[in-house]
């Protein structure tokens, strides 16, 4: 069972490495919208433990999109960073106070962002 396992990692690792940055960006913001309604849910159950776990998913998310950032490619990165840092602050107040709202206005951005790299991609 173990060879089939390392296999399909291996697949997997194959697969991400292979795909174009564009791609890679559109599963992340892919992973982050699944990770918000998950929070949505859970927020909906009164379940805080996985309410807090799906937002730090996101954000970790959205800090890795901080991170890849090419601010050689002008203003709009400054602009992404600082939209993103902005969402991160949503996410964390949200967690604090439980506030639906505040992930749903952020989920509306990451699916704003989404659907125009995908147009791009």
């Amino acid at each position: 069972m173990y060879q089939y396992s390392n296999a399909y990692e291996v697949y997997q690792n194959n697969q991400v490495n292979t795909l174009s940055s564009g791609r890679l960006l559109l599963m992340l913001y892919d992973g982050a919208l699944k990770f918000l309604r998950f929070a949505l849910a859970a927020m909906e159950e009164k379940d805080i433990e996985n309410t807090n776990k799906y937002l730090v998913k996101t954000q970790d998310i959205i800090s890795e999109l901080m991170a890849t950032l090419d601010f050689n490619a002008g203003e709009i990165a400054n602009q992404l960073y600082s939209l993103y840092d902005f969402m991160i602050q949503e996410l964390i107040d949200a967690n604090i106070k439980k506030d639906a709202e505040k992930v749903r206005s952020v989920y509306s951005m990451i699916e704003d962002l989404r659907d125009t790299w995908d147009k791009v991609v």
